[in-house]
């Protein structure tokens, strides 16, 4: 906890006061032009892979990157998305997987997850991803859950009308974590 005290610290001595105008537009305004949907793993950060400033991008973040298909009722991730799309107009959505993803990994080597009953009811929503024995096939089944997740996100109504009016673009990433690369993954 000392750490984040100290980082704290330091943003307010050095950071805020380089950026003190920005933070004034930005208490008044509120305009990211991307939704990005990641990972919750703390080596996953939206900001630094891509250099965006505060005010940027609406994130999300949740295991393993997964956007649940759109159902009636309270859902925290369908929410933030029709948030970004209805209320702040993004004009894109990236969802964003990466290399050595525990979610996956769980997925790929077959976890048992019974004493976990939170993480596997959450891993349902990979579901649609293609399903691989071994770490072996880690990379593609990264990639194909996050095809599967696109495919999620289009069937929330926000999303859907956004995309049918042409005011929106879906994207597909995966970050490798040891390179620092970022390959686009086609829909």
């Amino acid at each position: 906890m000392q750490d984040l005290a100290e980082g704290v610290a330091q943003f307010q001595r050095g950071v805020f006061p380089a950026k003190a105008a920005l933070f004034a537009h930005l208490a008044a305004t509120h305009r990211p032009s991307t939704l990005f949907i990641s990972c919750s793993d703390a080596r996953v950060v939206p900001e630094l892979i891509t250099q965006s400033e505060p005010g940027e991008l609406f994130v999300i973040r949740t295991a393993g990157n997964l956007v649940p298909a759109y159902a009636p009722g309270p859902d925290g991730v369908a929410a933030g998305i029709e948030y970004a799309v209805a209320v702040l107009g993004v004009s894109d959505i990236v969802v964003c997987g990466h290399s050595a993803c525990g979610a996956m990994t769980a997925l790929a080597e077959q976890h048992d997850l019974s004493g976990m009953p939170a993480i596997a009811d959450w891993l349902r929503h990979a579901d649609a991803a293609p399903a691989h024995a071994d770490t072996a096939e880690l990379a593609a089944l990264v990639r194909g859950n996050v095809r599967a997740q696109l495919a999620n996100l289009a069937t929330h109504p926000s999303v859907a009308r956004a995309l049918a009016e042409r005011r929106l673009t879906l994207h597909g990433w995966v970050y490798d974590i040891p390179t620092g690369t970022v390959d686009d993954v086609a829909a």
